[in-house]
């Protein structure tokens, strides 16, 4: 009798749809099995280890492994940084890691009974944090630029990157909003404003797509609005100011197709998110249709025991909440034991398998090559495709001959230059542009920028002046010796032959020790102009003590010099006394000052005794950030940063977000309540003049809301002109819920000559006039707006717009900006 010929399984079939295939490889597993794959339990640089021979696979992951017969997800794999205690001695470079992933596909694939591949994860925050992986500037440089589409090239190519290194997915923190920045993690923000928060989330998950990686949005939600600006504090939120605030970039990256959202640690109306059914259930999926996966933040549902009182409670708690998949949780192996005790029902652990699975199939993981042949992948060191900008990249005149910079920075992959500006290395990539475009010219008296080349004496000063780590931000892998330009390097290198350029210190970056001051005042004294870089760093070092999940210990002060990170939270958002004594003796010399911060959050800098300064924020702008700067100071790129966030005057003044409820406060009796510097304030080295706001309706209906609105520009300096024309609306009556001051809704840039006018087109449609309405949803309401524009938030014109007709429905389009015209 002859034998029916073998049938592959239908979940191994790749013209079958994935729904199918889902069933039929759920049916197919045990409990354990089930359990397994939604357990994120092994920190990845435990699954490996470095050997005479190569690298190879441990015990500890192959026991993981067999113990649940298969592997939901392994977080980082190819992590390096000083928690992890990955360097360059026993970690894996790209070729290795490559290798590596391999490995642990084929063990798994070769050793379970059903052979599931294992979901590959890693961080993204700015770059994969992978040795010789690409470092991008952080999000609050991002936001700086108020670029998505510059933001969303970079991102394609970092995810390119771990695409070729074997990953899967990125974690990318994207949906925290910065309500106080002394919080550590504002460098991981892109904004306080939700609108643009929500264009550049679009952009993560847009160009992470592009390359083949699905984006894990961090942290859902409201983890910027923790009290007193602590880490993983408690929220005072209220339902509608997290919708108004916390949700827009949430909502906007799974409609862009985001892989999954990470739960964060903070609670909201008592309860953890990770244990919150209203987000991760009524809001997130069956408001919003999201049917990707809900992943837990580090050891967050380990927190619920003292909720619960044991481990596995814990781990029904969150599974009933819509937990999909742990992170390094003990608790959520224990979901056998939960379903054997009624806690939870079974169909929500099918569910969360399902959605794992489901994630598992859309990525092709069930269709991956074995890639034996890693030779032959053409996986470069530094970067997965060593992407070349193409034709009308606006690289700008900042491309002049540059020194070359070492393997891992954003694509080239030459020798450290002299400070000859020797070269060439080609146009600028994605990251070394979104350097440039996110510094930010906060005060200019006196004409001392743009640098002049006649200038011959120039003073390099300060604690950041030269050195690279403050440049990278958190999250950051070590670098080779001599990776990055120092703005010191940048400098040498922009300046004419024959520039006399001296350096100092001055003081450290933290504390109080004056010594130096004296003579770095000196050289200020002797120069023409004084370069002073000060501000703060988030560079983790050996020494430095963590917690469970990676963050930073704090004690009676900064660990190990940081001034900024993942639970480095400041009181005092003045620079340190040192840093403070060194301005002031600087200043005191009458010699024309610009002062550069390099920073992961805003600082209050006093105004300088000089009649001649300029003030710049660099926001952490990555490993080639000096040259970005540089070029900034000496003209070859125009400033064309704007805040992302608004400058306090102190801490004492906090909050200072410009999107306050409108309740006409009056400020304090002893000093002003506003911000030093507004949002979307950013200054450049020409002028400009705006026009009025001009709208081709003046009033509208609520269920036929659109129109279309016009202001020009005039560049009425002698420099070219890159302007961020911003759209606002200011409710003046009307609507169910208080209002706040004004609300971006549009920018666009302009590129304007000298002395041309150019003109910024918004279409105005239901979401650019849609708020919060009593049931949560967006919707469009009866009564009078202002449309404004201009420069910043506190520098606009407005036009009256009358929306008659009630209320509309539900708001589900997305207006994503305006378009720039010729005049």
């Amino acid at each position: 009798m002859t034998s029916p010929p073998y049938r592959e399984p239908l979940y191994r079939d790749p013209s079958a749809p994935v729904a199918e295939r889902v069933r039929d490889l759920l049916r197919r597993m045990t409990p354990t099995e089930k359990v397994g794959q939604v357990n994120q339990r092994l920190y990845g640089w435990h699954a490996y280890e470095r050997t005479p021979d190569g690298h190879r696979l441990t015990g500890t992951f192959r026991d993981e492994v067999s113990a649940f017969g298969g592997m939901g997800a392994l977080y980082g794999l190819q992590r390096a940084d000083a928690w992890s205690g990955v360097g360059f001695e026993d970690g894996l470079d790209a070729r290795d890691g490559a290798r590596m992933a391999h490995e642990v596909q084929r063990h798994v694939r070769e050793n379970t009974r059903l052979g599931i591949p294992v979901l590959l994860v890693e961080e993204m925050p700015h770059g994969h944090q992978a040795l010789d992986g690409t470092v991008l500037p952080v999000n609050l440089a991002v936001g700086a630029t108020w670029d998505p589409p510059l933001y969303a090239e970079a991102v394609a190519g970092a995810a390119a990157e771990l695409r070729a290194r074997g990953a899967h997915l990125a974690l990318v923190s994207a949906l925290d909003v910065v309500r106080d920045p002394r919080w550590g993690r504002t460098e991981e923000c892109f904004t306080e404003d939700p609108y643009l928060a929500a264009r550049m989330t679009e952009a993560l998950v847009e160009g992470a797509r592009a390359s083949g990686i699905g984006v894990v949005l961090k942290h859902f939600a409201g983890q910027g609005a923790s009290v007193g600006g602590r880490n993983s504090a408690a929220t005072e939120l209220g339902t509608r100011e997290l919708h108004e605030i916390h949700l827009a970039a949430a909502r906007a990256g799974v409609s862009a197709g985001a892989a999954g959202v990470m739960a964060a640690y903070n609670e909201f109306d008592g309860l953890p998110c990770v244990a919150n059914r209203y987000l991760l259930t009524g809001l997130l999926r069956d408001r919003w249709g999201f049917e990707g996966v809900v992943m837990a933040d580090g050891g967050a549902i380990d927190r619920l025991v003292r909720l619960t009182g044991d481990p596995a409670a814990a781990a029904a708690r969150a599974l009933d909440a819509g937990c999909d998949l742990s992170l390094w949780d003990a608790s959520f192996a224990r979901l056998a034991e939960a379903l054997d005790r009624g806690l939870v029902a079974e169909e929500r652990l099918d569910a969360a398998v399902s959605r794992v699975l489901s994630l598992k199939f859309r990525l092709g993981l069930f269709e991956e090559e074995p890639a034996g042949a890693i030779e032959s992948s053409g996986v470069q060191v530094g970067t997965a495709l060593k992407r070349q900008v193409g034709e009308g990249s606006s690289a700008g005149p900042g491309d002049r001959p540059r020194p070359s910079v070492p393997t891992g920075q954003d694509g080239v992959t030459e020798r450290v230059g002299q400070g000859d500006g020797a070269g060439p290395v080609g146009p600028a990539g994605p990251g070394e542009r979104i350097a440039r475009a996110s510094v930010t010219l906060l005060v200019h008296e006196g004409d001392v920028l743009p640098l002049s080349p006649g200038t011959r004496r120039i003073a390099v000063l300060g604690p950041n002046a030269d050195a690279v780590s403050p440049l990278l931000g958190d999250y950051t892998a070590p670098q080779r010796p001599g990776t990055g330009v120092s703005v010191l390097q940048g400098i040498r290198a922009a300046a004419s032959p024959g520039t006399e350029i001296t350096h100092a210190e001055g003081c450290a970056l933290v504390g109080d020790d004056v010594s130096g001051v004296a003579s770095a005042a000196a050289l200020a004294a002797a120069a023409e102009v004084a370069v002073l870089v000060l501000g703060g760093s988030s560079a983790r070092s050996g020494d430095t003590v963590f917690d469970s999940n990676g963050a930073a210990v704090t004690g009676s002060g900064p660990p190990s010099g940081m001034t900024c990170g993942e639970g480095v939270d400041l009181a005092d958002l003045s620079l340190p006394s040192g840093q403070r004594a060194l301005l002031e003796a600087v200043s005191a010399t009458g010699t024309p000052v610009v002062v550069v911060l390099v920073q992961g959050r805003p600082h209050a800098v006093p105004a300088p005794r000089s009649s001649a300064w300029a003030l710049l924020s660099a926001w952490y702008p990555g490993p080639l950030g000096g040259r970005a700067v540089a070029d900034v100071l000496f003209g070859d790129a125009e400033p064309r940063g704007r805040l992302p966030v608004s400058v306090p005057r102190s801490a004492a003044h906090l909050p200072v977000f410009y999107n306050a409820k409108d309740h006409r406060y009056r400020g304090y009796v002893d000093q002003s309540a506003e911000a030093e510097h507004a949002f979307g304030h950013g200054l450049s080295y020409t002028t400009v003049a705006y026009g009025a706001p001009r709208l081709s309706r003046e009033r509208v209906t609520a269920d036929a809301s659109r129109l279309v609105c016009r202001v020009a520009v005039r560049n009425t300096g002698a420099r070219p002109a890159h302007e961020t024309v911003q759209l606002y609306v200011r409710r003046l009556s009307g609507g169910t819920a208080w209002p706040r001051v004004r609300e971006l809704r549009g920018f666009v840039a302009l590129d304007i000559a000298p002395g041309a006018e150019a003109e910024a087109v918004f279409e105005i449609g239901p979401d650019t006039l849609a708020s919060v309405g009593p049931d949560h949803e967006r919707v469009v309401e009866a009564g009078v707006v202002a449309l404004e524009t201009g420069p910043a938030s506190d520098r606009t014109q407005g036009a009256r717009l009358e929306i008659d007709g009630g209320r509309s429905g539900p708001v589900t389009t997305t207006d994503t900006g305006g378009t720039s015209r010729r005049g």
